[in-house]
């Protein structure tokens, strides 16, 4: 299955799975419209707590990942346009700021982590599944 949990890890279930189905929507192997599975196939599949995966799933929905359609299920949501542009730098310079602190603490130092970056950028764009990259290209065409 694409979606990989660890239940011995320090993150939280659910947590898990948030990210695990952000990165396979981010990645192409979940695409806009794909219906997912049910609170209940999906405890099952991964036999866990169906109060975990429904955790998830209402994070997920609150985070625009995905939409609930009564009687109809729950899908993958379309890519949304950013309206908060500030905000949704604010929210990853909140991220990048962590990673410069582990950084840190491991030696890292600026060279370091832009090659990093643009490594990741560079394997990002050209991975499999991945058929629709960042966009950040066109980042301040709006």
């Amino acid at each position: 299955m694409w979606l990989d949990i660890n239940p011995r890890s320090s993150i939280p279930i659910y947590q898990q799975m948030v990210d695990g189905i952000k990165e396979a929507v981010a990645r192409g192997i979940m695409v806009p419209g794909e219906r997912m599975p049910t609170v209940r196939e999906l405890a099952s599949e991964l036999s866990l707590n169906p109060n975990t995966i429904a955790k998830a799933y209402q994070k997920l929905e609150q985070e625009g990942i995905i939409v609930t359609m009564r009687s109809r299920g729950t899908f993958v949501a379309g890519r949304s346009t950013v309206r908060d542009r500030e905000g949704a730098k604010k929210q990853v310079a909140a991220l990048m700021e962590k990673v410069m602190v582990e950084a840190y603490h491991l030696g890292l130092n600026r060279e370091d982590l832009i090659q990093l970056f643009e490594a990741s950028l560079d394997e990002w764009e050209k991975g499999e599944g991945n058929n629709h990259g960042f966009g950040y290209r066109d980042a301040g065409a709006e």
